[in-house]
């Protein structure tokens, strides 16, 4: 996803720029099998105690004995298959059973009076998993324009994200074909527990 006019990201507190680039991370590991810059970044990643700082770690240690092509094959046993992958990453399949469904439609009216538009490079639906992680970047950093105030991130959230990601993030970490896709769920899974409470809070 991208927005129609791109700008010059503005200057963003350490907490905001740190939620942007981890949800600028699971976009980009959502939305396609990592390339050799984006396995760098993860291999790269410092953990620590806390449960996230766990996860990254153990997401690190996958980084760092996977290779992109059996990565890829993951990838698509995982989301693509034939005819289906395992999961099936849309917020309309997780929220009403079927894909296409009111869901989508709802998000694109929202996509469409918070500026976003699909990039027409993309085949996805926009309720792809990773879009959605993308989309909360931006509203966050300003790469669709302004930032968005937390009130409207919350929004989004709560109607787009926290309202079925947290189970897909779930079934990734179980997923029969996951290996370097478990910490991945569980990182995402983790982080959108952490976004959920601060959200409450503010």
């Amino acid at each position: 996803m991208t927005a129609a006019v791109r700008h010059q990201l503005p200057t963003l507190s350490e907490e905001d720029r740190t939620r942007a680039n981890l949800y600028g991370l699971l976009g980009a590991l959502l939305a396609r099998s990592p390339d050799p810059y984006v396995l760098d970044i993860l291999r790269k990643l410092n953990g620590d105690s806390s449960d996230l700082g766990r996860a990254f770690a153990r997401l690190k240690a996958k980084a760092e004995e996977a290779t992109p092509p059996a990565i890829a094959d993951e990838y698509q046993l995982l989301f693509i298959g034939v005819g289906r992958g395992e999961l099936l990453p849309y917020g309309s399949y997780y929220l009403t059973g079927f894909l296409n469904e009111k869901p989508l439609a709802r998000l694109r009216r929202a996509m469409a009076e918070l500026g976003i538009a699909r990039d027409p490079a993309v085949k996805e639906p926009e309720d792809h998993a990773g879009a959605l992680m993308d989309m909360m970047a931006g509203l966050i950093d300003g790469r669709f324009g302004a930032p968005e105030d937390i009130d409207s991130q919350r929004r989004f959230f709560a109607d787009h994200v926290g309202n079925w990601m947290p189970h897909f993030f779930r079934d990734l970490e179980t997923a029969a074909a996951a290996d370097f896709y478990r910490p991945v769920g569980e990182v995402g899974r983790i982080f959108m527990a952490i976004e959920a409470q601060a959200f409450e809070m503010e």
